[in-house]
């Protein structure tokens, strides 16, 4: 790769990042999630689970947001490349989206959260509800940007 291919490519990278982590803003808070999907998509809990509820409750409403939310993020890519011409690959922009898709659908079940919370020791993190501060919120945006990166790599790169 040389010097100009170089600075196309962290260009490039620079823009998927920016519109990526600005459409998982509007679409995981305004545009993409409905009260409904946000409230089931982590059903069942624990608890209900072993009292009995189906342990698959709750994924129609999280593919649901899912679907929409990258239905937004598609258009807010679509949009920035009507004025930045980035160059983009059809196989790149599926694969960035397949995998943001995966990982956005199984984080926002909760489960892994908490579950990767408590294994790095921060099983009082994933309870904290006070002062304004949520650790399950926190820990699930900041596990979302990190498959987001990841999805930027994979759109520019592949």
């Amino acid at each position: 790769m040389n010097g100009i291919e170089r600075i196309e490519t962290l260009a490039a990278f620079g823009a998927v990042w920016a519109v990526l982590a600005t459409g998982h803003a509007l679409a995981d808070h305004v545009l993409g999630q409905t009260d409904h999907q946000a409230a089931n998509k982590a059903a069942p809990t624990p608890e209900e689970v072993a009292a009995g509820a189906d342990p698959r409750r709750g994924w129609r409403a999280c593919l649901a947001h899912v679907a929409q939310y990258h239905l937004v993020m598609a258009a807010l890519l679509v949009l920035v490349r009507l004025f930045i011409p980035l160059p983009l690959s059809p196989v790149g922009t599926a694969a960035g989206f397949a995998w943001s898709m995966t990982t956005h659908a199984w984080l926002d079940r909760r489960w892994p959260v908490r579950r990767l919370l408590r294994r790095v020791g921060s099983a009082a993190f994933a309870e904290l509800r006070a002062a304004g501060m949520n650790g399950m919120y926190l820990a699930d945006q900041a596990l979302h940007k990190g498959a987001l990166l990841v999805a930027a790599i994979l759109v520019t790169r592949l």
